[in-house]
């Protein structure tokens, strides 16, 4: 068969810096599990134009909340020609009877198992309408993504090394779609992967690369050959005392830890679950990161529960303070099937159930102790204050780092993500 693969995106704004956007990988992984009698094609809007003028036998559409009505309106020009569709991950994953209404069929939760399925059941005119795995995926079951197609950036790829995440934080969806069981790879299977993979630069799209140190380390440790760079994401616990953790993970090649903060108040941070995180903690394993010669990047959520108007100033002198390499600012999204949906939908809080506004850049909930005012000016003046020029080139060439290559690279990092802020609006 000739099966499109599709990541919708509404109104891709594309500029000289959309190269260095996070790489997906769904679309690679679902082709990795495609039996090799097909031929799959790859398209990401937010790279590339879909071309509905071409036929193909069935197309798969994956997409998170924020761009399903995208996918929808995909979906319905490929079945006016006649082409199933298919719809997977996360979104379909969490409310599959609402997307099912726009598709043949939907696979839910993980797809090494359902996958190969469909493909028969759709050759064999026995398509059903949803596909759920009985049990979660096994490790070794998890074959490696396609790195030959779907590749849009010459700079970095992406790779999973690990599913599933135990701490199950209040507002995130990964342990309901990957499910709560972690489950690491085999080092080996990593390891020819990431030989396969063409970029110097790799990007770990694992929830949390400490969850198991003693596998993470024994991956490090075979990495260090490969001469590539690495992102990863990791957690406060873990980065703030394990400093074998750090050294083996700077000497295998990562250059950038991606971490978690959340918030600096550590009531939100109780009430969302996130046992990993300890506010005393922050100062401590961003500066042990630092000290290995490694970048951090922040994340953050505002418009929890406990957030008054002053936690604006308090984060942005913490975010100076620690010397945060680069960071992330997003308003608290209820996405659907997420226990925040659930305990806000009781408490009647969810004003607004158009998924094109979960973006994480718009306001969806009754806020608790500020006004939709404060929280978005709060929000814009973080961005716009973090991220001026000034600051930029502060972070970027006014440090201790004398490797001019590192210095251009974070420059050209804070520029991208300078350019989304400037672009995304954020919104109530």
């Amino acid at each position: 068969m000739n099966i499109l693969l599709i990541m919708p995106h509404p109104n891709p704004k594309r500029s000289i810096f959309s190269k260095f956007q996070y790489p997906s990988l769904t679309l690679q992984q679902i082709a990795g599990v495609t039996p090799k009698e097909h031929h799959v094609k790859i398209i990401d809007e937010r790279y590339e134009d879909i071309d509905f003028s071409k036929n193909y036998d069935l197309v798969g559409i994956s997409c998170l909340t924020y761009n399903s009505l995208r996918g929808y309106e995909i979906s319905e020009k490929f079945r006016r020609k006649g082409i199933h569709v298919i719809f997977g991950g996360y979104h379909a994953s969490l409310l599959p009877e609402e997307v099912k209404k726009h598709c043949d069929s939907v696979v839910i939760g993980e797809a090494e198992i359902t996958w190969p399925l469909l493909l028969k059941d759709y050759a064999n005119g026995k398509l059903k309408p949803f596909y759920k795995a009985d049990r979660v995926v096994n490790s070794d079951e998890i074959p490696a993504a396609r790195h030959d197609i779907g590749v849009y950036t010459p700079f970095f790829e992406a790779i999973q090394a690990t599913r599933g995440c135990p701490t199950g934080c209040e507002f995130c969806a990964m342990n309901i779609v990957e499910g709560k069981k972690f489950r690491a790879r085999p080092v080996d299977n990593i390891i020819n992967e990431m030989i396969s993979i063409r970029a110097k630069r790799i990007f770990f799209s694992d929830a949390s690369l400490t969850i198991n140190p003693k596998y993470s380390k024994e991956l490090f440790k075979e990495m260090v050959e490969l001469n590539k760079k690495f992102d990863c994401f990791g957690n406060i616990n873990v980065i703030s005392r394990d400093d074998e953790f750090l050294r083996l993970s700077r000497e295998a090649g990562v250059i950038k830890w991606y971490l978690g903060i959340e918030s600096i108040s550590q009531e939100n941070i109780n009430q969302a679950g996130k046992g990993t995180n300890k506010v005393e903690n922050y100062a401590k394993a961003i500066r042990k990161i630092k000290d290995y010669g490694m970048t951090v990047t922040g994340f953050f959520i505002f418009g929890l529960d406990h957030d008054t108007p002053k936690i604006f100033e308090r984060t942005l002198q913490a975010m100076y303070d620690w010397d945060l390499d680069e960071a992330s600012f997003s308003i608290v999204t209820p996405y659907p099937g997420t226990r925040l949906f659930n305990r806000l939908e009781k408490e009647k809080r969810i004003i607004n159930y158009d998924w094109s506004k979960y973006t994480e850049g718009n306001l969806n909930l009754k806020l608790n102790k500020m006004t939709q005012e404060e929280l978005i000016d709060g929000i814009k003046k973080i961005a716009f204050n973090f991220y001026s020029i000034k600051s930029i080139f502060r972070r970027s060439f006014l440090t201790k780092e004398i490797n001019p290559i590192t210095s251009f690279t974070k420059f050209i990092s804070n520029m991208s993500i300078r350019s989304f802020y400037h672009r995304e609006k954020f919104n109530y």
